[in-house]
């Protein structure tokens, strides 16, 4: 029995219509054009001579038709209509479905192919073309087409490894976003949420992070409405709340572009966290990890801190700094890692861990610091006090205190906190490793 497949084309859709030959290996691409005119329209029907066995087992849409249509009614063809933009891409998945290869490798051609195996059942196809694309460089306009494919079952998972590459290619590409921020202000939602879901985001803090998203909202959605719903329900589950500063939470609280209900769950989401232990803290991370990632920590410039602040019987915070091995180990010979800002008094201080030489040792050690931000004349006295957790106990034990009058930009610390060298800091069998965390604690006091 021979079926077919002929082709209309009407301006911008063609149908076309497939006849099963006797030999399963009759050229796919032979046809004829027929051309009909009326008083608007151009249709054009080819005749595609086809096995409609090596369609239906290539494809549930062609088993369908052909089950369905043609054997039922005893037709030998049948007709298809597709717009006349597919036309290539219907050919091309013909031929494909014949030999399992592709004459065309660019990246439009394969985009068109891809969608045309979609729109047709053909998960060997689509799962070919993904491989391909995959294997051709990326740019940042290829990466955004991927992101932008349909979301059908049978095409999420042909392409999912194509979507995933696209993703980690715009992470690791604007993992800066301040270098390239002019590039990244003009992307599209798909693509900051490729950006903003990455741990590796090479960002001063969680802070800056939010200040971006909301200067990005602001940029593309100049409708407040509109910049309400894409902030809540879409990108806030890409910004790390529990790991702002309380003042930028408190800023979120009273912030016209977030629904009032949303800003209030996430900031309070934020300070439970903020409240938890250590281990808790832990524990909500690796949870975490598997669904929106929002408690885990990105790779700051600004190390996240815990701060307590008192009021009575005088102005005083305690400031809680965990840093793991592998970042002490990175200090080494002469690295400095920088504290998230806090504040006491009004006035804006940091901490600042140091791999240094020991002045009168000449030997590497770990030095503690205490800054204050603000340039200027002011002057501030303040009465310190720096801790580390120890073994075996886990306790706080004090490490070094005294009084410094800060004037703006100065710091002041010890440059050998532990009295050891380096590397009996780093000791696997060291004292202040505890679970591989550094624990440190400082108190700031103002007395009047």
């Amino acid at each position: 029995m021979n079926d077919f497949v002929g082709c209309e084309n009407q301006d911008e859709e063609a149908v076309a219509m497939v006849e099963e030959t006797q030999s399963g290996d009759e050229d796919a691409n032979s046809y004829e054009s027929i051309w009909n005119m009326d008083c608007s329209t151009v249709l054009r029907v080819k005749t595609l001579h086809i096995s409609s066995p090596i369609l239906a087992a290539k494809s549930p849409f062609f088993y369908k038709l052909f089950s369905n249509g043609m054997r039922e009614s005893e037709q030998r063809h049948v007709t298809l209509r597709i717009g006349a933009f597919e036309e290539a891409a219907f050919m091309e998945l013909l031929n494909f479905m014949y030999s399992n290869t592709l004459s065309s490798t660019r990246a439009p051609a394969l985009l068109d192919v891809l969608m045309a195996a979609d729109k047709f059942e053909v998960a060997s196809c689509m799962r070919y073309c993904s491989r391909l694309l995959r294997n051709l460089p990326m740019t940042p306009e290829s990466a955004l087409l991927y992101l932008d494919l349909p979301s059908s079952v049978l095409m999420g998972e042909a392409v999912q490894p194509l979507t995933d590459a696209a993703k980690q290619y715009l992470a690791s590409r604007y993992k800066d976003i301040t270098k390239f921020q002019e590039e990244v202000m003009a992307l599209p939602l798909a693509g900051i949420e490729a950006i903003l879901s990455s741990d590796d985001l090479q960002i001063a803090s969680e802070d800056a992070v939010y200040d971006f998203v909301l200067k990005w909202a602001r940029a593309q959605y100049p409708e407040l409405e509109e910049r309400r719903e894409v902030l809540g329900s879409l990108l806030a589950r890409f910004i790390r709340f529990p790991y702002m500063t309380c003042r930028k939470l408190k800023k979120v609280l009273t912030c016209n572009d977030f629904d009032h209900e949303c800003s209030s769950k996430l900031v309070l989401e934020a300070l439970f966290f903020k409240a938890e232990a250590p281990h808790r803290q832990r524990s909500l991370a690796a949870e975490s990890a598997t669904m929106n990632r929002h408690f885990i920590e990105r790779a700051y410039k600004y190390r996240p801190v815990k701060v307590v602040e008192f009021e009575l019987p005088h102005r005083q915070c305690v400031v809680y700094l965990d840093l793991k091995r592998e970042e002490c180990a990175h200090l080494f010979p002469s690295g400095r890692v920088y504290s998230q800002a806090f504040h006491l008094g009004g006035q804006g201080f940091f901490l600042s861990a140091h791999c240094n030489m020991d002045q009168h040792s000449s030997i590497h050690c770990f030095g503690l610091f205490l800054g204050m931000q603000e340039k200027g004349s002011i002057s501030f006295s303040v009465d310190y006090e720096f801790a580390a957790r120890c073994k075996p106990a886990s306790e706080f034990v004090s490490k070094y205190k005294g009084n410094y009058t800060f004037t703006g930009g100065k710091a002041v610390g010890y440059r050998n906190l532990f009295a050891i060298p380096w590397t009996s800091f780093m000791d696997e069998d060291g004292l202040y490793f505890i679970n591989g965390v550094l624990h440190l604690r400082a108190e700031l006091t103002i007395r009047h």
